[in-house]
């Protein structure tokens, strides 16, 4: 079973910034790595709906329209680590944030535990 060790949430006011990091702990090159991200108000799913930022391994990135130009997703593909810098936060930013990925021979997108982020106005 796969491993996704996430860091990095916190609380910040509206305007500031935070850096989330997840390694996973599968050590053969992940295809696909990224950021969802479920909003207070939703009920806990078994994987959230909201794609955030995501990075396949030829360098190739996706972003949800309401995030481009303030966050920066990125990876060290020799470590497996993902990465997802927050600038210009929203309080609509807060939620908890799981970091996911994909990998050969391993069925279904593994997900992390999830970590907080919290912007206040």
């Amino acid at each position: 079973q796969v491993q996704l060790v996430e860091s990095g949430g916190g609380f910040v006011r509206a305007g500031g910034s935070l850096r989330l990091s997840c390694e996973a702990s599968l050590r053969v090159p992940a295809l696909t790595m990224g950021w969802y991200r479920q909003a207070p108000e939703e009920p806990r799913e078994e994987e959230p709906r909201e794609l955030v930022a995501v990075i396949e391994n030829d360098g190739d990135t996706r972003y949800a329209d309401s995030v481009k130009g303030r966050f920066t997703i990125s990876r060290e593909s020799a470590k497996n680590i993902v990465s997802l810098q927050m600038n210009s936060l929203l309080p609509q930013d807060t939620g908890v944030y799981y970091c996911t990925a994909t990998f050969r021979g391993v069925r279904g997108a593994s997900w992390g535990q999830g970590t907080q982020v919290t912007v206040s106005l």
